[in-house]
């Protein structure tokens, strides 16, 4: 591996950790720069999976403090993040590699969508929450529903399948259904996101093809970016984040485009 390419995938990572942290996405940032390296998009993503694993790991650390008092809340909706982590790498796996090539610029174009609307939905949500009676404010209603476990579900295997936007996708769903402080909801994003890339890293990790130098990589820049994420990456500007995340993953999907013609 050439030496530039050493020192932009770590960058990557550290971007990305910081990234998955506060807002999501991370795998905007990392995923383009490997795919424009070289690296075949299916060995992208599970090197991704496995190296921002760890990154996850430290942003949900990072938030330990907003985590007191959600461990039910944890213990209901992990197990379903897990389930659907290993069904989408399972598909991920099973499918020819040319219907994720296919498919992948689509996801990207997902994602960016996403990332660009969640301003819009966080507004939404903050509105609906406002309208709700003091009755629904103690937050025992729709956040223990099975719709919210099942949506929990297809996001995991979502996560499992392509790893970005996964945050953004489980802080639209969980903002809109349960009564709870953004922070707080963003605590429990990070550990459900780390739930789905380290088991669908680990499974990748066994059965799949993986360039481990690009996983340590991203591994060490990742950690990095998690704990700096938690610390400061909150007094970033959202909007800046999200034009980054938005132009690369722009970039992204015009490249995958251009590779299928």
């Amino acid at each position: 591996m050439i030496w530039w390419h050493a020192v932009l995938i770590a960058m990557a990572g550290v971007w990305a950790g910081m990234i998955n942290t506060v807002v999501g996405s991370g795998t905007l940032v990392t995923f383009p720069v490997l795919v424009a390296l070289g690296y075949p998009p299916v060995t992208a993503t599970t090197s991704n999976a496995i190296g921002l694993a760890p990154g996850s790991i430290s942003g949900a650390i990072g938030y330990r403090h907003e985590l007191r008092g959600q461990r039910k809340r944890l213990l209901s909706f992990a197990p379903a993040s897990l389930v659907g982590a290993i069904v989408g790498a399972i598909l991920l796996l099973s499918l020819p590699a040319d219907a994720f090539e296919t498919v992948v610029p689509a996801l990207v174009g997902l994602a960016v969508v996403l990332v660009i609307v969640q301003p819009k939905v966080s507004s939404w949500v903050l509105r609906r929450r406002e309208e709700r009676s003091e009755a629904d404010a103690s937050g025992s209603g729709l956040g223990g529903s099975l719709l919210v476990l099942v949506l929990i579900f297809l996001i995991g295997v979502y996560g499992g399948y392509f790893t970005a936007a996964q945050g953004v996708m489980l802080m639209a769903v969980m903002g809109m259904l349960i009564n709870e402080t953004m922070q707080r909801l963003n605590a429990v994003k990070n550990v459900l996101s780390a739930v789905v890339n380290v088991v669908a890293g680990t499974f990748y990790a066994f059965v799949a093809p993986v360039n481990w130098v690009v996983v340590a990589l991203l591994a060490v820049g990742s950690v990095a970016g998690g704990l700096l994420g938690a610390r400061i990456g909150r007094r970033l500007s959202p909007t800046a984040l999200r034009t980054v995340i938005v132009v690369v993953g722009v970039a992204a999907m015009v490249q995958l485009v251009v590779r299928q013609l």
